[in-house]
């Protein structure tokens, strides 16, 4: 069970429909949450079918009662967060005896689920091109949470990016945003571009580094690589051409191509 962080752990006070939003917030950003849902009960408890309790970075919010239940729903929830944030997604129904359990004189029992909902797996985009353009949509229908990072003003724009972040600026904007268990893929309208953004994603330990772009250009690349003394490794990290070989030329077909690679590595490290 994992330890609780008591600066979070007590829980502030928020009705169901705010319990509800405040979940909904946190998944939208790309974090992981835990719920906890009171779904029966029987005998004398403080815990209503009903009552929601949820763990987000921010800390916990609602109730399920109170007392040692919702003491011992904390723990279970903790537990649960963990879980989510290394991209495990859980339900399971859990079922609190007061009396013998918890010692509790109420003497009956609570059916708790506790949801772990996994974080969305975060990409950060290098380049607001073509690529970028029918790739961004296809990435964030599939739940990965996207930011795009352009250092022309005019790519960076919010509105052709919807449902994504768009940032202004260098690949490094991204550390601010993009967790290191994230992608990094380079798609801009320069090699050298793509070679510093692939660089410094090898640097920040990204989990996923990848660019659009040739066998020549891969070859190329590794080349400058081992030439800046890159281990032997993180070369072999690099994926370029980026995606699924299936003689994508269009931008549409190639971000079908990155989106399948992106999906088969999601599956292979979430288990």
């Amino acid at each position: 069970m994992a330890e609780l962080d008591e600066a979070l752990a007590v829980p502030t006070g928020m009705d169901v429909a705010g319990v509800l939003r405040r979940v909904a917030s946190a998944l939208d950003a790309g974090h992981a949450v835990a719920l906890a849902t009171v779904i029966g009960r029987r005998g004398s408890t403080p815990s209503t079918p009903g009552q929601r309790l949820a763990r987000t970075p921010d800390g916990c919010v609602g109730t399920v009662g109170g007392g040692a239940v919702e003491a011992a729903v904390l723990r279970a929830l903790e537990d649960a967060w963990a879980r989510a944030g290394r991209g495990e997604a859980v339900a399971v129904v859990e079922t609190f005896r007061l009396g013998a359990g918890l010692g509790m004189c109420c003497g009956g029992s609570v059916d708790v689920l506790i949801e772990a909902m996994a974080a969305q797996w975060p990409v950060g985009v290098v380049g607001g091109g073509h690529v970028a353009v029918a790739l961004v949509p296809v990435l964030v229908g599939l739940g990965f949470a996207v930011t795009v990072v352009d250092a022309r003003e005019a790519y960076a724009a919010g509105d052709r990016f919807a449902r994504a972040q768009v940032l202004w600026g260098e690949p490094g904007e991204l550390a601010a945003v993009v967790p290191t268990r994230g992608a990094v893929l380079a798609m801009t309208h320069d090699h050298q571009r793509d070679q510093d953004a692939v660089e410094w994603a090898l640097r920040a330990g990204y989990a996923y580094v990848g660019a659009v772009g040739s066998r020549a250009k891969a070859a190329r690349t590794a080349a400058r690589l081992e030439a800046r003394g890159f281990s032997e490794a993180d070369r072999a990290r690099v994926r370029i051409p980026l995606g699924v070989m299936i003689g994508a030329r269009s931008p549409a077909e190639i971000a079908v191509s990155i989106a399948a690679a992106l999906v088969a590595w999601r599956a292979g490290e979430g288990g």
